[in-house]
């Protein structure tokens, strides 16, 4: 295990246009990843909201329902159309009891490769070595665990939206 950084890939059969839009129209990729953005996805934009629920997967929004209402915050580092879009976020920061805000944060990048029957989406989440010592271990196994299921969400939100 490298505590520095998780990567995930999954294959979804759909066409990469598609997977761009889930992933960069804030309001899909809030629908399947269970929350609700103020604003739009643009470089360097705070976009706020709160946690929600999925829309993808009946299981997996009964268990965020515990989160419900939980503000949701990330800054969006970077967008390449159709190839990559990435943003930092505090790590597991579910907590409303802490304040986040002085922590450093983790970097997540969303990429995509084309492949013969679809799209191949990886994401990386990195930067956990500068997370404090005494979050570090449960932020990353939560995200470790986390980042599985969202893939899932991707894919089976890809699947009904077809």
């Amino acid at each position: 295990m490298n505590s520095g950084h998780i990567e995930k890939t999954i294959l979804l059969r759909a066409p990469r246009e598609r997977v761009w839009r889930a992933l960069s129209d804030s309001k899909e990729f809030g629908a399947w990843f269970g929350v609700k953005l103020e604003t739009p996805f643009s470089p360097g934009a705070l976009v706020r909201g709160k946690i929600v629920g999925t829309v993808a997967d009946p299981a997996i929004a009964a268990a965020q329902k515990q989160l419900e209402g939980i503000p949701f915050e990330i800054t969006v580092d970077r967008i390449e159309p159709q190839t990559l879009i990435s943003f930092r976020w505090h790590p597991n920061a579910v907590d409303p009891n802490v304040d986040y805000s002085q922590e450093p944060t983790t970097l997540i990048e969303f990429t995509l490769k084309d492949a013969p029957n679809g799209t191949v989406l990886t994401v990386t989440e990195s930067g956990f070595d500068r997370i404090p010592l005494a979050r570090r271990a449960k932020a990353f196994t939560a995200n470790e665990q986390g980042w599985s299921a969202v893939l899932q969400l991707v894919e089976k939100y890809l699947a009904q939206a077809a």
